[in-house]
């Protein structure tokens, strides 16, 4: 039986956006490292409530501040068809669980876990029913996850260095002389710089910094 992780702060906690993502990814790492989670599985941030489209960029920002923090995990998105489906298609997470509830009947064929069924009584035991496509980033206590490298590591490197750290470093040189209001958005470009960076060292198979 493999275990797969979830963290949820609250059910509506994703749309108080980047600042609470980050908080929680580093908690979520944290917790992750006392039970002995191994490096290469998934770590999945919950959107439990019935979020509108006016939440979805702050859902967006709360899932990409988590993702940075938890080094040498894979993020993965739970909440319903338009949250897991949104949460896709911009490119945030692969791992991806739909609950029914919310979903108005629709079904996202990406997904890794379906909850299909709550409050089911098995043994006398509250459960809920979930289908698995065998690849949901879970995993067991004592077993190594290797995470299979993509991306050949130079060809990150070359991107960050070349493209990606010139950029953060104009966007701080920027800042010197910029409004309050500029300020504000050469920062969140320098978070989505650090994000990038990240995932490239993830998918070629670096986890450091």
């Amino acid at each position: 039986m493999h275990i797969v992780s979830f963290f949820e702060k609250g059910a509506s906690r994703a749309r108080e956006g980047a600042a609470a993502g980050t908080k929680d990814g580093k908690l979520a790492l944290q917790l992750a490292k006392v039970v002995g989670q191994p490096v290469g599985s998934s770590i999945y941030a919950a959107v439990d409530y019935d979020a509108s489209s006016v939440d979805l960029n702050a859902i967006e920002a709360y899932m990409r501040a988590f993702d940075a923090e938890i080094i040498g995990y894979e993020l993965g998105v739970y909440g319903s068809y338009s949250i897991v489906k949104e949460m896709f298609e911009r490119g945030v997470a692969k791992k991806l669980m739909q609950t029914y509830a919310w979903s108005r009947g629709k079904k996202f064929n990406p997904i890794s876990l379906y909850q299909y069924q709550n409050d089911t009584t098995v043994n006398g035991i509250s459960i809920d029913l979930n289908e698995s496509n065998g690849d949901a980033g879970g995993w067991r206590v004592g077993v190594a996850i290797q995470q299979r490298a993509e991306l050949d590591r130079g060809v990150a490197n070359t991107i960050i260095q070349t493209w990606i750290k010139p950029d953060w470093d104009k966007a701080e040189v920027n800042k010197k002389t910029a409004s309050k209001e500029t300020i504000a958005v050469l920062i969140e470009q320098q978070r989505y710089y650090n994000w990038l960076a990240i995932q490239l060292r993830k998918a070629s198979g670096q986890f450091e910094e």
